[in-house]
């Protein structure tokens, strides 16, 4: 009898302690899955599932600056779409790299002041390296993955790496303006990602891979795909620790790939590369407004937008499939169009 007692006692206190194990494994899967999703996010959670390019399958830079992938196409679904503004940022890997960044662009989540001091943001692989050929001498930039002006996100480490001048100024730039001026104008939604590549260890990515698409319309609008190379024009750059050095035979064609191009110029809601330098020294024509025979008022018949002469997207508007012209401010006023911002 003792010892049938015994054997129970044994079994009773074996299935205990095996329940107790169970239990406690299932809290920790849930609490690391948790600590997970909040650190993956500081603003909102990543809605969309993620099908971006890697090292291994973009193609070797050649003089381009920007390449469609997957004939320009983002990876987003119907269920993606959403018209709730969100933003979204991926917590750093191990070795303090940003990762995939995330929004959903609307006009209630873009800033409303002056961008503020990011210095003391060290993205990886930062250096400071000076260039007489960089417009601004600099070599490096901290780059907005999301910039500034499509969600106010700002000095935040998880959203910053390092960039050359002319990544960020001819590569990335004409797509955030895009996207930005899109919902300035119109008042709706693009979803949006942005996806630093690395190869292995590298603490200087190799590029981004930019993917857009307006909501409300799925993708009329707004659809691209794209990767932009982390180049600069006569620097040969090493990506693995950010060092770098003057090298004629890198040379970069700063003008977007064919795909975009001809994105850009269909659509009254993108922005042209451009060279600030020289810019600045042409804001006066933006002021003039005043029309001639040649040059009328020239409108975008999809967005019910206007251009005058002068304003940045007038002369990409002459060669739009939506294009139609008015003979006055007036005029375009009368027939339901109203002015562009910039």
């Amino acid at each position: 009898m003792m010892r049938v007692t015994k054997k129970l006692y044994a079994l009773l206190i074996a299935g205990m302690m095996a329940v107790s194990l169970a239990g406690c494994q299932s809290t920790g899967n849930s609490s690391n899955h948790e600590s997970t999703q909040n650190e993956q996010s500081s603003k909102g959670s990543t809605n969309s599932s993620t099908k971006s390019v890697s090292s291994d399958n973009i193609p070797d830079f050649s003089g381009n600056m920007t390449v469609a992938v997957d004939n320009n196409n983002p990876d987003f679904t119907s269920k993606d779409l959403t018209t709730k503004s969100y933003e979204s940022y991926s917590r750093l890997d191990s070795e303090g790299r940003c990762q995939v960044a995330e929004a959903c662009v609307g006009k209630d989540i873009m800033p409303k002041g002056k961008r503020g001091a990011i210095g003391m943001v060290k993205p990886t692989g930062w250096h400071t390296a000076k260039y007489d050929n960089v417009d601004g001498k600099y070599l490096y930039n901290r780059c907005h993955l999301i910039a500034y002006q499509l969600t106010g996100e700002n000095a935040n480490n998880k959203n910053l790496i390092t960039g050359t001048r002319s990544f960020n100024v001819d590569g990335m730039l004409p797509y955030e303006e895009m996207v930005g001026d899109y919902v300035r104008e119109t008042g709706n939604h693009v979803l949006y990602r942005v996806t630093p590549v690395f190869d292995g260890d590298d603490l200087v990515a190799k590029g981004v891979q930019m993917e857009a698409m307006s909501v409300e319309d799925k993708g009329e609008d707004i659809k691209f795909n794209v990767f932009v190379y982390n180049v600069q024009d006569g620097v040969k750059i090493d990506y693995e620790t950010g060092d770098s050095e003057a090298d004629s035979s890198v040379q970069v064609t700063t003008e977007n790939s064919k795909a975009s191009q001809k994105y850009h110029t269909n659509q009254n809601s993108s922005n042209n590369s451009k060279n600030y330098s020289s810019n600045k020294n042409t804001t006066a024509a933006k002021t003039n407004t005043k029309t001639t025979a040649s040059q009328k008022i020239r409108g975008n018949s999809r967005s019910k937008v206007y251009h005058c002469p002068g304003q940045r997207d007038y002369d990409r508007m002459g060669t739009s499939k939506y294009l139609v012209t008015f003979k006055s401010e007036k005029e375009a006023k009368a027939a339901g169009y109203h002015k562009a911002q910039r």
